[in-house]
């Protein structure tokens, strides 16, 4: 069913009423007014798409109607009913602003043929704000994961996808929910509607209701122009709740409403619109738990979950780490001219694959794209990495060596926190104090690291350099 919105004006009570139940019939959520002033009100709102309108009423003129209408910003399409045809007034009409023209006696199926084209152009004007929208939003090429945790959820979305059944996906902060919502999408027969995103925690809760499901002109202070909602907006696509624990309970209750029958109230109106939008859920909260403690409901849960897919974390999937980070270089840090292309080096490559990411590939994003700007040469070093990161490495390899019993491990260990001193060192030109800030630790601490290694490991050149 079409989401649009017409009103018949006629203060013919017969010819209004017939009128209206055609357009019902054929698929379109319907209001009546019986004149320019009943008209005036409803059209005030800014809810109504359509409006079928005789020109002749015995308190005003359609025609007068039109114009107020465009004066006041109002965006309705007028198709102008009138029994007075003649080819001045539907060039009256069509100059104040009016869209088409019919005469009496209607022909429904004309009416109907009208609305339908109406209809489709509408739909065209939103696909293609969608895709500018698409278009300035776009990322670089997706990686292919090769874990067998990620082969799941590439399998998970190929089957969900043709359907419309309503997602969940779960999984922590920066395991790419988002992308996954639109591989959804893309992967459907919605994929030429729009993909509209919104993040539940970042919209001001008593604008919450506004910005989901529209509102009508003066429907709350500030409101000076009617606005489609979200839901509306993207009819016929899909839409994509980031972070939906965080919905507040009273818009809990709306949203379930809209799941469970598919139509909405703008804030303000007093008519009931059909909405054919997908929805694609995604959290990184415990939602069950949260159903447990009162804080979401459990039958929204129900819906939302029809069918889950969950991401796993970054450290699940190591084998995927050395591809990602190559990939990750090439799309931050683009060359043309293979002699240009950044690398990382040996060392901070073993650091990069040892630690835990626990911001997952949105974390790996930043400090790789960190890296390629601190970088010199073209390569990445131990001194471009993130001081915490250095730091829980150096943490890691003097644990490990205190609770190892063999003597070669500890000195393997010992030589690999001298690399990471020596090339500190050297990437601070011989500045102990900078090295020092770098690695995350205090001068102090540099010293005493490099009187328990070996004697000998640092060459006179170093020690001279960082004296």
């Amino acid at each position: 069913m079409s989401s649009l919105h017409v009103l018949v004006v006629d203060d013919e009570p017969a010819l209004r009423q017939i009128l209206a139940a055609a357009v019902s019939k054929a698929g379109y959520s319907v209001d009546q007014a019986s004149g320019v002033v009943e008209a005036t009100a409803k059209l005030a709102r800014g809810d109504v798409d359509v409006s079928l309108c005789d020109i002749k009423m015995p308190d005003g003129n359609g025609i007068d109607l039109v114009r107020s209408c465009r004066a006041a910003g109002i965006e309705t399409t007028f198709i102008m009913v009138t029994g007075f045809a003649s080819l001045e007034t539907a060039v009256e009409a069509l100059r104040a602003g009016a869209s088409d023209y019919i005469t009496k006696p209607v022909r429904y199926e004309e009416v109907v043929h009208r609305l339908s084209q109406i209809d489709a152009l509408r739909g065209l004007r939103e696909e293609n704000k969608a895709l500018r929208k698409v278009v300035s939003d776009s990322a670089p090429k997706l990686y292919r994961f090769s874990s067998p945790g990620m082969l799941e959820v590439e399998r998970l979305v190929g089957k969900v996808a043709p359907t419309d059944c309503t997602v969940l996906i779960t999984g922590e902060s920066g395991t790419g929910k988002g992308v996954t919502a639109r591989r959804i999408h893309e992967q459907s027969p919605r994929r030429d509607g729009p993909f509209l995103q919104v993040n539940c925690s970042a919209v001001p809760e008593h604008l919450l209701e506004s910005e989901f499901f529209g509102h009508t002109k003066g429907a709350f202070t500030g409101a000076e122009r009617a606005r489609k909602g979200l839901f509306l907006q993207a009819d016929g696509g899909t839409i994509f709740l980031d972070e939906i624990g965080e919905l507040p309970m009273p818009m809990q209750t709306k949203l379930l409403h809209m799941v469970e029958e598919k139509e909405i109230r703008p804030v303000g109106s007093e008519q009931v619109r059909r909405v054919d939008t997908r929805i694609v859920a995604a959290t990184n909260a415990d939602l069950p738990a949260r159903v447990l403690e009162g804080k979401f409901r459990e039958d929204l849960f129900f819906r939302l979950s029809m069918f889950q897919i969950q991401l796993p974390p970054l450290r699940a999937l190591r084998a995927d780490l050395p591809g990602l980070m190559r990939f990750l270089l090439r799309n931050l840090r683009p060359s043309t001219n293979e002699s240009d292309a950044m690398t990382i080096d040996s060392l901070a490559e073993e650091i990069l694959l040892a630690h835990p990411w626990p911001g997952n590939v949105r974390e790996m994003e930043n400090v790789i794209n960190r890296a390629c700007i601190l970088a010199e040469d073209n390569q990445i070093s131990v001194a471009d990495l993130p001081a915490t990161m250095i730091r829980t490495a150096s943490a890691q390899t003097s644990a490990a060596a205190e609770i190892s019993s063999d003597g070669l491990l500890r000195d393997q260990l010992r030589r690999h926190e001298l690399a990471i001193l020596q090339q500190a060192i050297e990437g601070a030109a011989g500045d102990r104090k900078l090295a020092a800030q770098r690695l995350g630790i205090g001068l102090s601490s540099l010293y005493r690291k490099m009187e328990e290694l070996p004697r000998g490991n640092l060459s006179n050149g170093d020690t001279e350099a960082a004296v």
